[in-house]
């Protein structure tokens, strides 16, 4: 008689998975950034530089240069038109988060 074991879910992450979730704490040490996401959750629509800009105490450049980090890891998304650019938070990334945060703790398989 053979008995087959249940299959259980291996809640050890992967070295692809632990690389990718990584970069995004890492897109998160940053307090601007922290607060670029936050803005553009707030205003609940996209915005472009000058306006994230407007509302946090630092300059054009340094707004540019934060979004693109956040893009880099898909926090964030951007819509060109023309010469504007407006910027808006990746629902289905940043929904993928928390989860992200209980397997990592392993309170929840992959």
């Amino acid at each position: 008689m053979t008995t087959t074991k249940a299959k259980t879910t291996d809640p050890r992450l992967d070295r692809s998975q632990a690389t990718e979730w990584s970069s995004w704490f890492e897109a998160l040490s940053d307090p601007t950034r922290v607060l670029i996401l936050n803005l553009l959750a707030v205003e609940s629509k996209p915005l472009t530089v000058g306006e994230i800009t407007e509302q946090l105490d630092v300059g054009q450049s340094t707004v540019s240069h934060h979004l693109a980090k956040l893009a880099q890891v898909r926090f964030v998304t951007v819509q060109r038109t023309g010469t504007s650019s407006h910027w808006a938070i990746n629902q289905a990334c940043i929904e993928g988060f928390p989860s992200a945060v209980d397997v990592i703790m392993g309170r929840a398989s992959r």
